[in-house]
């Protein structure tokens, strides 16, 4: 069965508030008001939003250090999130964690993640958790090309595929490892094809289409759900900023031709299309749900800049779990 039309407007909604969200954030670090590196998911979030949407209360996500888009994604809050970016006392972690150490424990998201390949064996103590505690629950880890290729992944492939845990690996191969062509980091070309040495699948999707996307991940999390174990996930996207920032460290790496040919299959154009074909929303409706969106964003960054800075009384804090 085709998505409903309720469920392709959501995936656009989900969409648009990554890119709106990312796209403010982009602007306040290039001007100087957001301290420390900014890793951007425009042009991803395709990937995020359809696998997104079939999670509900109760599972888990694990992140990246591109992971704005997937707290996004699973609902999270502009303004808390807005405000960790700042610094603020009023974000996710209280200030402390910034860009790349945002979480929202409420809603399943474990945490993005500073260290590459950290998702993995994470996301594999929740998967067990689930099992062991006989939800139906499942953990969907999002992770990179570059990460493919760490210990961490392998061995929580292997425990994963073994124990037949409610995970789907989501690998968001946007086609470099920081500055490296994927053909310059590794010899196969489809990181799905590594999900075979550990007896589960592991399938090709188009990253660049909410809609296989969303397909692809409803098979592999429902399969979760009935016990049949993992699935490797390999969307194939394309970051459209530098892999810190939007114009990046001044590192040449990848042409403006190859970029102005990705961007061309932006993934919010291309479904904003297909609504279009549909008779599902027009252009003026898309535009109504941006204006909607991109208020929330002005309203989210207001309340950060007025919230206070962590007093320092409250380094120690949240260190340990009691």
């Amino acid at each position: 069965m085709p998505p409903s039309p309720e469920t392709l407007l959501d995936l656009h909604r989900r969409m648009l508030r990554i890119r709106l969200f990312e796209e403010e954030a982009g602007r306040l670090s290039e001007a100087g008001r957001i301290p420390g590196a900014l890793h951007l998911y425009v042009g991803e979030e395709a990937v995020a939003a359809g696998v997104a949407a079939h999670l509900g209360p109760g599972d888990q996500v694990t992140s990246t250090h591109r992971g704005h888009g997937h707290l996004v994604a699973v609902g999270g809050d502009f303004r808390q999130m807005f405000a960790e970016l700042f610094g603020r006392a009023t974000g996710y972690c209280r200030g402390k964690g910034g860009s790349m150490h945002i979480a929202d424990m409420d809603l399943g998201m474990l945490g993005a993640n500073g260290i590459v390949g950290g998702g993995p064996p994470i996301a594999v103590g929740a998967a067990f958790s689930n099992k062991y505690r006989k939800t139906q629950n499942v953990t969907a880890c999002f992770f990179g090309d570059g990460a493919s290729n760490e210990g961490s992944f392998h061995e929580a492939a292997n425990m994963a595929g073994l124990y037949r845990l409610p995970l789907i690996f989501v690998c968001e191969n946007n086609g470099f490892g920081e500055f490296t062509r994927q053909d310059r980091h590794q010899a196969i070309r489809d990181i799905a094809d590594r999900a075979a040495g550990y007896g589960f699948p592991g399938i090709v999707v188009d990253g660049m289409d909410a809609v296989a996307v969303y397909e692809a991940a409803g098979e592999a999390i429902a399969r979760a759900r009935r016990g049949e174990g993992p699935t490797l996930l390999e969307c194939k996207t394309y970051r459209f900023f530098d892999h810190v920032g939007v114009r990046g460290m001044g590192v040449v790496y990848r042409s403006d031709d190859e970029v102005r040919a990705w961007r061309e299959r932006d993934p919010i154009t291309l479904l904003e299309r297909r609504l279009a074909e549909l008779g599902i929303l027009d252009a003026a409706g898309a535009a109504a749900v941006r204006d909607a969106i991109q208020a929330e964003v002005r309203e989210a960054v207001a309340f950060a800049e007025a919230s206070p800075f962590p007093d320092p009384s409250a380094l120690t804090e949240d260190v340990y779990a009691s």
